[in-house]
């Protein structure tokens, strides 16, 4: 009788870990969906170097100096750059997962962005839509406070 229970309760533990690893598969893949790839082949801002917005000028990358984190792959302009990148990625990761920060303010849209439009605020790089005449950063510009927390909040509910 001692073994049935035992071997009942291995298989109860494993049912568990099978859905507790299905949920975290479910988060992962939710989170890398929310992120902008920008391309079909999972290179993240268009191989655009994240840390080059912070040293002043957007600079594509290459595949010699590529990262991947959270799904996505960085390419970047040198190794040192790399490395800043490993230190905290976080600091780095354009907002809004990547997507058009003007288009989010409207109306929560994700909508791809010309990554090198883009502004630096508080320490977070933001990106934006310049195509065909519309450059969303003069729009994003012309009320960034209200832009902005309009954009946090739709963020915050895609995330959900």
């Amino acid at each position: 009788m001692a073994g049935i229970i035992s071997n009942i309760m291995k298989l109860y533990l494993t049912i568990f870990a099978l859905f507790v690893s299905i949920g975290a598969m479910a988060q992962t893949e939710n989170a890398t969906r929310l992120r902008n790839y920008n391309n079909d082949n999972g290179i993240a801002i268009k191989d655009f170097d994240p840390v080059s917005y912070f040293k002043g000028k957007a600079a594509k990358g290459t595949e010699d100096f590529a990262y991947t984190h959270k799904g996505l792959t960085y390419y970047f302009v040198n190794n040192e750059n790399l490395e800043e990148f490993k230190k905290s990625p976080a600091k780095y990761e354009p907002a809004y997962g990547g997507w058009d920060a003007y288009s989010m303010a409207v109306d929560g849209q994700r909508v791809k962005v010309d990554p090198s439009t883009y502004k630096i605020i508080n320490g977070k790089v933001y990106l934006f839509y310049n195509f065909n005449g519309k450059n969303h950063l003069r729009a994003w510009n012309t009320d960034e406070k209200k832009n902005k927390e309009k954009a946090d909040k739709l963020w915050v509910q895609k995330m959900r």
